[in-house]
């Protein structure tokens, strides 16, 4: 199939005709639409019984570290033992969790009581979108729709991102400030079951047998650890903006434009990345990550000191424009960098990293708001940025895949995409044997 896509112009159309795609993509989209609606949800619930988007930020916080804490060992069970395996117990205990934490919150319990059931709902958030990943990597191999594969799973994230805080926002200031959490537990456990039901079009399970090498984490990939700390700072936005949002919005009297911004900086990102998918890239992953990264950067430095709503959407507008870029070309890196058997794992270290570092932000955002005022928080984004940036500078090149190589024993030698695809068929040869 590799070849066949080879001989025409990557672009969308001949993406959704990659057969077999559907039928992973439409109960992959409805799984994966309560995942922006938890956080969100969390700082809504928390903050209206508590008053504090301190206490608010660190049960979000820790819902978010559990998740990246936890995200790449469901990623590496889904690989041994395949997705339906870790789908099924996963979503619910998730909804088991997110149940037990509205009943906390709105019975006034204390701080530690939140953050202990803060840590089981994180855990078991499913990782619906590097599971979709994983399949078109296993589908693709390494044709050259793998960038327009992530470019398409990137704008579906961000649909969900402009969709989900605007539905979790007005279910909590519309209807109860429960209202957002009990509606992310019954659609991630509705979509997670519809998902885990595709068994024909997950990647073939990657079973040891006699005479393997080791099995090894996609972590032992110096260029997946870089990776991270650039996921990481992507993180910072996102967390620092829902809780910045939130309390700038508060704090001038007007909570219900709290989704409307968040999702003019949401849609910014999924405009962008419908943009990126469509076109036929010239210069290398590397090169436009950091160029991507930098614009970045730059774009988050005004946030702190806008006071108007107008200004505020259009700076948030900017900086979603310029995170799809270095998300997208972050996740197309993978395929080369990364052998088939770990690449469910290095997604979901990637997506962990996010989480991660929306949790920190969301703590660090809601510490200064509680402290210095609304505009303080907005800080934390360009902080985020601006250090993952040096680190992508410094270490560029581990971001470059060796030619012609296999990952042995944990070293780090990448593959081309040639080798990626002979390398995919000997593995789903293994597996069907």
């Amino acid at each position: 199939m590799a070849s066949a896509v080879k001989d025409s112009r990557p672009g969308y159309g001949q993406l959704l005709r990659t057969p077999g795609a559907w039928t992973f993509l439409l109960p992959g989209f409805l799984a994966r639409q309560p995942f922006a609606m938890l956080t969100i949800g969390i700082v809504l619930l928390v903050q209206s019984t508590t008053g504090s988007y301190g206490t608010a930020g660190a049960v979000s916080a820790t819902t978010g570290v559990s998740m990246a804490l936890f995200a790449p060992q469901s990623g590496k069970l889904a690989d041994r033992f395949g997705q339906r395996a870790v789908l099924l117990p996963g979503v619910l205990v998730h909804a088991a969790g997110v149940s037990a934490l509205i009943a906390l919150a709105l019975a006034h319990a204390p701080l530690w009581a939140l953050l202990a059931v803060a840590v089981p709902t994180g855990a078991s958030t499913p990782q619906v979108g590097p599971m979709v990943r994983a399949r078109w990597a296993s589908r693709l191999g390494g044709s050259p729709l793998m960038p327009t594969a992530a470019a398409f799973e990137s704008v579906t994230d961000e649909f969900t991102f402009v969709v989900g805080p605007v539905l979790a926002t007005a279910l909590c200031t519309g209807i109860h400030p429960a209202a957002g959490l009990v509606a992310e537990a019954v659609l991630t456990l509705a979509g997670g079951l519809l998902f885990a039901a595709q068994r024909r079009s997950q990647p073939p399970v990657h079973r040891a047998q006699a005479g393997d090498l080791p099995r090894v984490s996609a972590l032992s990939v110096p260029g997946v650890r870089v990776l991270i700390v650039a996921f990481l700072g992507i993180g910072a936005v996102f967390g620092g903006m829902q809780v910045s949002l939130t309390a700038f919005t508060q704090h001038i009297g007007q909570p219900g434009i709290n989704g409307v911004l968040y999702g003019i900086f949401a849609g910014g990102n999924m405009l962008a990345g419908i943009a990126c998918g469509a076109i036929a890239w010239k210069v290398g992953p590397r090169c436009r990550l950091l160029v991507a990264y930098g614009l970045l950067a730059l774009a988050t430095t005004p946030l702190w000191a806008v006071t108007a709503v107008p200004l505020l959407g259009a700076v948030g507008l900017i900086v979603g424009l310029c995170i799809a870029p270095a998300l997208i070309t972050g996740y197309t890196l993978v395929e080369p960098l990364v052998p088939a058997a770990a690449r469910t794992e290095a997604f979901t270290w990637l997506t962990g990293a996010v989480a991660l570092g929306q949790a920190a932000a969301a703590t660090s955002a809601g510490q200064l708001t509680d402290r210095f005022g609304p505009s303080s928080g907005f800080l934390v984004p360009l902080a985020g940025t601006a250090l993952a940036l040096v680190v992508l500078l410094a270490l560029r090149d581990r971001l470059q895949p060796r030619p012609s190589t296999v990952l042995v024993g944990g070293a780090d030698n990448g593959r081309t995409a040639e080798a990626s695809a002979v390398a995919d068929g000997r593995e789903r040869e293994l597996a069907s044997a």
